[in-house]
């Protein structure tokens, strides 16, 4: 063989494969629907984005500076795994302080809660591994679940959340590793779980043996109610109860802070995988989030930014019933940021967005939020991102399209 037949070989030798998982999953349908809407004209209900003009892009801002001024030569250095302890401190006294016995050793500050739940995927799950999950239920989990080769059974739920009856009977038959829920403002359907089901699935979760992974990035943006107790903080679930932590609802999604609270052997494994995925979470941000709890008063924000958001849902609430179909239905959550409706029998979500977009409003179907089989009727609207007079006319242009 000449050289030029050599090199002419090895430039047509083809390429490996891409690893089974990596073509296995799906793409976020919800990324998919906000790069089709991204003109300006339209008015998009289908992202979870906070509303960016309530950021307090100046204390963010002063705080940043602070560290940069204070403690450049730490803020620019590596950190440790675990998390910065100014900030494992503040983030523990706000959690205790909402009701949980928390240390700062309790706990492992990680790039956004999206990020725990990928550590916590690859401590706990095998391939073939059983994961419960809420019907419908966070989308962004369903992918985490998948890529980690788990086997996801959903959990028949009502307008309350999961079923106790029906979770014990799944976890004496499928015999799950794990149990994930978002009890508080859930997404996609903005229900909460009252505390009498909290305490059952505790329960259950004790008796059978099992992981409970307990997501809460929405749980203080409260309109309306009383605030109900974590899982975590019921007995029986306090040594397999994770509880998950974020700063992207109530501070600023681009900061990526979450965190997430364990029993010791499993936060030490999730720390072990976060040593190989990025080595630590950017230190100056961390300092920059504690210096902020230091300087400023984010309950005060976070009041501020509920108040706004209820007035939102109340407009979506009011509208809705002008802009749907008769014969549908949907949820009027105490706090969070979604609204879940129900279409007529017969109805496709997924079908009639197409004509939908070109009314230059969108919304999310729900089918992609479901484990099994879906309903085709559902759909998920994000209520916090426009103003009052947007949501009103989007809301009406909503109601030209369907009809």
């Amino acid at each position: 063989m000449t050289a030029v037949d050599s090199t002419t070989s090895l430039a047509t030798s083809a390429t490996p494969a891409l690893a089974a998982r990596a073509g296995s999953v799906g793409g976020s349908p919800v990324r998919e629907i906000l790069a089709l809407t991204a003109r300006p004209e339209v008015i998009s209900f289908a992202g979870g984005l906070p509303a960016p003009e309530l950021f307090d892009a100046e204390g963010v801002a002063d705080a940043f500076a602070a560290v940069l001024r204070d403690q450049p030569s730490q803020a620019l250095q590596y950190s440790t795994t675990e998390g910065e302890p100014g900030l494992r401190a503040a983030l523990a006294e706000r959690t205790e302080a909402r009701g949980l016995a928390t240390s700062p050793d309790d706990l492992l500050i990680t790039t956004g809660s999206q990020q725990a739940l990928s550590l916590l995927s690859t401590a706990l799950l095998d391939a073939g591994d059983t994961v419960l999950v809420e019907n419908p239920c966070y989308l962004a989990a369903l992918q985490v679940f998948s890529f980690s080769g788990a086997r996801i059974v959903p959990v028949p739920c009502d307008e309350d959340g999961i079923d106790p009856e029906a979770l014990d009977i799944l976890v004496a038959r499928e015999r799950p590793k794990l149990l994930y829920t978002v009890p508080t403002f859930q997404n996609p359907t903005g229900r909460t779980m009252p505390a009498a089901r909290r305490a059952a699935v505790a329960e259950i979760a004790a008796r059978r043996g099992l992981w409970i992974v307990e997501d809460d990035p929405y749980g203080e943006l409260r309109f309306e109610g009383e605030r109900v107790p974590w899982i975590a903080s019921h007995g029986p679930a306090a040594d397999r109860t994770v509880l998950l932590g974020s700063f992207s609802k109530v501070m600023a999604p681009g900061m990526r802070l979450g965190w997430l609270r364990a029993p010791a052997a499993l936060r030490r494994a999730c720390a072990v995988v976060k040593q190989s995925v990025d080595l630590h979470t950017p230190t100056v941000t961390q300092l920059a989030a504690a210096r902020y709890l230091a300087d400023r008063d984010l309950d005060a924000h976070v009041a501020k930014v509920g108040a706004a958001y209820g007035k939102r849902r109340d407009a979506m609430l009011a509208a809705l019933p002008g802009a749907l179909p008769e014969g549908s239905s949907w949820v009027r959550p105490e706090g969070g940021m979604f609204v879940w409706a129900t279409l007529p029998d017969g109805s496709d979500a997924t079908a009639l967005l197409r004509e939908v977009i070109t009314h230059d409003v969108a919304y999310v179907p729900g089918a992609p939020f479901y484990a099994a089989e879906a309903d085709p009727r559902t759909l998920r609207l994000c209520f916090v991102t426009q103003t009052e007079d947007e949501i009103r006319e989007g809301l009406r242009r909503l109601g030209g399209a369907l009809r």
